[in-house]
C-alpha cells in the first residue's frame, strides 16, 4: 500500500516548515499545506516545499460562486498539488466547474464536515438533521458526499467516523480523513477523531496528521511510529 500519511504543515514559518519536511521526508507519504501556511507564504512558498519532492495536498477549501473558485483553481494549478480541496456546500454547479477546471493530474476533493464540529454545533447554525436527534454530522457529511459523487469529484473530507459507511456507497472514492489521533494523543480542538489504524481499516485513502507529529519532541519518530502502527495493523 503506498503511504497514505500526509503531514500537516500548519505554520506561518517557511524556515520551521522546510525543517518539519526535512525531518519526516523518510517516512510519510506526502504534505498538507493549508491557509495558514499559504496566507503567510503564497504559491512561492509552496514552490519550495515542493522541492522536497514529496506529494502535495493542497487544502485551501475553496468556497465561493462558481466562476470565482474557477479561476482560484486556474491561478494554483501550476503548483501541481496531487490533491486539492474544494467545500461539497459550495453546490452542484461549483463543484463541477472546480473539478472540469483542475484537469484529469488534480484530484479534487469536497469537504463534507469539518472534524471540529459537533452534532450540537451544526444544529446551530441551523443544519437540518432529518428529525434524529443525534447522528447531525453524520447525515450532513453523507448528503454532501453523495453530492460530490454526483458532480463527477474524485472523493470528500470527511472525519473518520463516516468514512467506512461513506466507501460502501462510493468504493472507486477517494477519501481524506483528518482528525487523526494515535492511542494516548490529545484531541486538541478536534471533536470527531479517530486512530490511524481504524480510518484505514474502514476505507481511508490519505491521513491528514498535524500536531500529533508536528508537535511532538521528535517528529521523525512520531511519523515513524504511526507509519509502523499501520503496517502491524495490516
Amino acid at each position: 500500500m503506498t503511504n497514505p500519511v500526509f503531514v500537516a504543515i500548519d505554520t506561518a514559518d517557511l524556515g520551521r516548515a522546510r525543517k518539519l519536511v526535512r525531518a519526516v521526508q523518510p517516512h510519510v507519504g506526502g504534505i498538507k499545506l493549508g491557509l495558514q501556511f499559504f496566507a503567510a507564504n503564497g504559491p512561492d512558498g509552496v514552490r519550495r516545499l515542493s522541492e522536497h519532492g514529496l506529494p502535495l495536498f493542497l487544502d485551501l477549501k475553496f468556497h465561493d460562486i462558481p466562476n470565482t473558485v474557477s479561476r482560484a483553481i486556474q491561478s494554483v494549478r501550476d503548483l501541481a498539488p496531487a490533491v486539492l480541496t474544494v467545500h461539497g456546500a459550495g453546490g452542484r454547479e461549483m463543484l463541477k466547474r472546480a473539478r472540469r477546471i483542475a484537469g484529469p493530474n488534480i484530484k479534487v476533493v469536497a469537504v463534507t464536515v469539518l472534524t471540529s464540529l459537533s452534532d450540537l454545533d451544526l444544529k446551530r447554525t441551523g443544519i437540518a438533521d432529518d428529525g434524529a436527534t443525534t447522528g447531525v454530522a453524520a447525515i450532513q457529511t453523507l448528503r454532501l458526499a453523495r453530492l460530490a459523487k454526483d458532480c463527477g469529484l474524485d472523493g470528500v473530507v470527511c472525519s473518520g467516523l463516516e468514512v467506512a459507511e461513506i466507501k460502501a456507497a462510493w468504493a472507486d472514492g477517494y477519501f481524506v480523513v483528518p482528525g487523526i489521533r494515535p492511542a494516548g494523543s490529545v484531541r486538541d480542538d478536534q471533536k470527531r477523531v479517530s486512530s490511524p489504524a481504524a480510518a484505514i481499516a474502514d476505507g481511508a485513502s490519505m491521513l491528514v496528521v498535524g500536531r500529533p507529529i508536528t508537535a511532538a519532541p521528535d517528529p521523525a519518530a512520531a511519523a515513524a511510529a504511526i507509519v509502523a502502527s499501520l503496517a502491524a495493523a495490516a
